[in-house]
């Protein structure tokens, strides 16, 4: 076997990156310029086993098999079968503070020659470079979420005025932030739809995700959730948190939101 290594600095903690490291559906969706396609074999609390497509080896499947041990801060990532058949990827957490982790990365291939070792070595270094920025951006929000999550106050028992309705929809689609809230409002079949920019699975974010058929779909995972009724339509007992509507008074012509 020959060894190359890399190191970085993740602006998220411990938890966060065990979360990470155990969520394959993310692969194909975050990382959609590396990976096409997983097929899940078998997951668990101690790590997975699924065939990987890649996005650019021509639509090549690797089994990659991923096992954590949290006692010594680290996971082995092993290619069984496939593309890359032989590597192995060892990741060592070491944390700075609560919310900052060291990452020391070392990869270890099949025998090559010094020559390939270097180019080998540095490909590995740039995808996991990219992997890691895609990955530290959502385990960021991931955090903010959750420590914002307490702070929600409850749902407003009086409507919030939105203006003129002609007004608003010059302005679609638009962002509002209510009580730590935020929600996006969108036009639908000429009716005005509301929903909240937080995709309840793991708090992915919906502000701008694509809107197709009147549905929303999560950039993280790829869930998608019908905008009338919030609920999830790809196959998960998920739903939005409960929508607001857009009400219009049509002698004025003034629309507001109600829950």
């Amino acid at each position: 076997m020959r060894t190359a290594r890399h190191c970085t600095k993740i602006a998220a903690s411990v938890a966060r990156i065990w979360e990470n490291v155990l969520d394959w559906e993310h692969l194909p969706w975050l990382h959609r310029t590396s990976f096409a396609a997983v097929r899940v074999l078998e997951h668990s609390a101690n790590g997975w086993r699924a065939w990987v497509t890649t996005a650019t080896l021509r639509g090549q499947e690797s089994l990659i098999d991923v096992r954590l041990d949290r006692t010594a801060l680290r996971y082995v990532t092993r290619t069984l079968e496939g593309n890359g058949t032989g590597t192995e990827i060892s990741t060592l957490l070491t944390p700075s503070d609560e919310r900052t982790t060291r990452i020391h990365v070392r990869f270890d291939v099949p025998e090559v020659d010094a020559e390939r070792l270097e180019a080998i070595g540095a490909a590995y270094r740039r995808l996991y470079a990219r992997l890691w920025d895609e990955d530290e951006a959502m385990m960021m929000r991931r955090q903010t979420v959750l420590d914002e999550a307490g702070g929600f106050a409850p749902a407003p028992t009086q409507s919030i005025p939105l203006g003129r309705l002609d007004e608003l929809r010059r302005r679609l689609p638009l962002r509002l932030r209510h009580d730590g809230r935020e929600l996006r409002l969108i036009e639908l079949d000429g009716e005005v739809f509301a929903y909240p920019t937080i995709c309840p699975h793991l708090g992915g974010p919906l502000d701008e995700a694509p809107l197709e058929a009147g549905c929303v779909t999560c950039p993280w995972h790829g869930y998608r959730y019908d905008l009338r009724s919030g609920r999830c339509v790809s196959g998960k007992s998920l739903a939005l948190e409960p929508l607001p509507r857009v009400v219009v008074d049509r002698d004025r012509g003034e629309a507001s939101l109600a829950w």
